[in-house]
């Protein structure tokens, strides 16, 4: 159990939390929201030990490991796989045991620390950092290359997976999705549910949240405000909350407004003096509710394009790249016209990055016909634009040079709705934030009024309140849009059609985001099926080679191999498909408690018992679901290895 009595904390003048007070229980996952600046980091902060607390108090059990995603990565020469290796300090800890015993040929030692290896998943950890890897976007080849190789996104992402393959009792994740793309971040929102300890999650990303979380803990006014609820359930129970607390408010402004009236009429009243007076004390005894107020400060919507040609653009036959004869996108047919909403879709280096930048004019086609529309205006966001802005001057300044007859006030009026207010709006860029620069870089765009948006990643250090507006205001857009984002909220809310970009094609992906996680799933076991073939292929070739030729076993023998394989693989087999019939049972009432959740009525006051129960029993089954679901792959790793060792023996020659 992990106990905040009366924590307190300021930072340079700053009180970020007020004798605040919240409990984290084992095994429970818990979501951490608040808006920017509210002191979600510092609280990791304050967990892990690396600042303490002014008053009040953190307690954590001693025996507890801490895992955290770190800041920084050196230029190691050792390898991907290497690296994130390292990252179970207990496995290398025994490595270094075993070589030791081994140096001084002590059998009792090696067979005690060989058997604390088999227990503790050593022998798998390879499979699994490789399975991790390639889920986080590694190929097979790059998981080889030194960790100097890497960029500075990518390097995070092994921070990330280092910490994920170490064993800890509470791992801290703050923004694990900001580097990843939508790929990579549907697969740790898989991997994290198999997750057994204690998990504390700071995100903006509100379905990773919904997916991963059962618990929120509401950072607001210096205080933490605990819900027991998903995201979505946390928006709406707090939303009861808030509109409670407007009555009470309202009511207590008409009760107090009754009681100043009667003062104001009746104090200098003999008569009356000795009851105004007696009212004037009790109105300032009064604890005051404070008025419901939404968090949000953004208020924006895309104004309306001057002109919407039909189509914007044509392509025929198109083929992308960046060198002559080397296309990275091939045969491309679009056409693009007012309304359409694109999400694209597609793995990491597929090319989604390269057609944006074509559709903004930055490539040049190596083939094909384009046609584009002489009132064409495009409207491009990307992370790498945030340069362009100049950091000695002022996001007033960067709306002058685009609106150079418009009056200040109506500048900064505009601004506003991006939360450059006042003195914000004089700020240098330089001295902004990441999610501010990408706020005014927005700003920029939708000024210029444009008919095509094309948008990558525009959600990266957006904070929830951001990404809400930027949602709404994407939704009554009049023009074209086409978007990459790992952010699935965002692509479910503004996307009508998504398209695939896979082996150098771009085609129509008919299905939702739910079909595009399974198809995910069912291309990484493809892909990891077919690299444990090749990995058996080579250990079939190597005992050829060390043997001077074919392995060969007489008939008789290879049959006997097979039935005893096969009789070993058939409890695997039916362990693995009870443990499937039980995660898709459980699934099934998830589904059933999470519509129930979704109905208005649920959080009525008269319905208060149930939905506790319905909230005990989903967090009880998320628990359940994920128990099971590890099981299962456990259960399917063990049945993956026997098969395979039958399909070595039915490819092994026999005389």
């Amino acid at each position: 159990m992990i106990l905040i009595e009366k924590l307190s904390f300021a930072r340079d003048n700053n009180v970020i939390f007020d004798e605040a007070s919240a409990h984290i229980a084992p095994g429970t996952r818990t979501g951490l929201v608040g808006r920017n600046g509210c002191g979600k980091s510092t609280l990791f902060e304050l967990l892990t030990g690396e600042l303490n607390p002014d008053d009040g108090r953190i307690t954590i059990p001693e025996s507890w490991s801490i895992a955290t995603v770190a800041q920084e990565t050196p230029s190691l020469d050792i390898s991907a796989e290497e690296y994130v290796i390292d990252g179970d300090k207990k496995y290398r800890a025994l490595q270094k045991e075993l070589s030791d015993a081994e140096e001084r040929n002590d059998g009792i030692a090696i067979a005690r620390i060989s058997g604390e290896l088999e227990i503790s998943g050593a022998y798998t950890i390879r499979p699994r950092t490789a399975a991790l890897l390639s889920g986080l976007g590694f190929t097979q080849e790059q998981i080889k290359l030194p960790v100097k190789d890497f960029s500075g996104g990518w390097r995070m992402r092994l921070n990330l997976a280092r910490a994920l393959i170490c064993r800890s009792d509470l791992l801290l994740l703050d923004e694990p999705t900001n580097h990843l793309d939508l790929d990579a971040v549907m697969f740790l929102s898989d991997y994290l549910k198999g997750y057994r300890g204690t998990l504390v999650i700071i995100s903006h990303d509100r379905e990773f949240l919904d997916d991963t979380v059962d618990h929120i803990i509401h950072i607001e006014n210096r205080k933490l405000n605990e819900y027991t609820a998903d995201y979505s359930g946390f928006e709406r129970m707090r939303a009861e909350r808030l509109a409670q607390n407007q009555a009470l408010y309202e009511k207590q402004q008409q009760s107090i407004a009754k009681i100043q009236s009667f003062i104001d009429r009746f104090r200098y009243k003999a008569t009356k003096a000795r009851q105004a007076q007696s009212r004037l004390k009790a109105l300032e005894k009064m604890d005051r509710i404070a008025a419901a107020h939404p968090d949000s400060p953004f208020h924006f919507t895309f104004r309306k394009p001057e002109q919407l040609p039909v189509p914007l653009m044509n392509m025929e036959d198109i083929s992308i790249g960046y060198e002559p004869g080397k296309p990275v996108i091939k045969s491309l047919k679009l056409n693009l016209t007012p309304g359409a909403r694109i999400g694209l879709l597609g793995r990491n280096g597929a090319g989604k990055s390269t057609l944006i930048k074509f559709l903004a004019r930055m490539l040049k086609p190596l083939t094909g016909r384009l046609s584009v529309a002489k009132g064409i205006k495009i409207g491009y966001f990307a992370q790498h634009q945030l340069d362009y802005l100049n950091p000695d001057q002022s996001a007033l300044w960067h709306l002058q040079r685009l609106a150079p007859e418009m009056r200040e006030q109506d500048l900064r009026n505009y601004l506003g709705g991006f939360a450059f207010s006042g003195d914000k709006a004089l700020e240098k860029a330089g001295t902004l934030s990441g999610g501010e620069k990408a706020r005014l870089a927005l700003a920029l765009i939708v000024w210029q009024k444009p008919n095509l948006l094309l948008l990558d990643e525009p959600t990266n250090h957006l904070d929830l309140n951001m990404r809400d507006a930027l949602s709404a205001a994407l939704q009554d857009f009049e023009g074209a849009m086409i978007i990459v984002s790992h952010d699935r909220h965002l692509l479910r809310t503004t996307a009508d059609d998504f398209y695939l970009v896979d082996g150098g094609k771009v085609s129509e992906f008919s299905g939702d985001l739910d079909d595009y996680h399974k198809y995910l799933i069912e291309q990484r076991k493809k892909e990891l099926t077919e690299s444990a073939a090749e990995r058996r292929e080579q250990r079939i070739q190597e005992k050829q080679a060390a043997s001077g030729g074919a392995t060969q076993i007489s008939w008789k023998e290879k049959k006997e191999l097979l039935q005893r394989l096969r009789a070993e693989a058939r409890p695997l087999r039916k362990k693995a498909e009870e443990l499937e019939k039980k995660m898709n049972d459980a699934n099934s009432r998830l589904e059933e408690i999470e519509a129930a959740l979704s109905e208005s009525g649920i959080y009525d006051a008269s319905r208060r018992d149930e939905l506790s129960k319905l909230l005990k029993e989903q967090g009880e089954l998320r628990k359940t679901s994920e128990s099971i679901e590890s099981d299962w792959l456990e259960a399917s790793e063990k049945l993956e290895e026997a098969e395979s060792r039958i399909r070595e023996a039915e490819n092994t020659s026999s005389l």
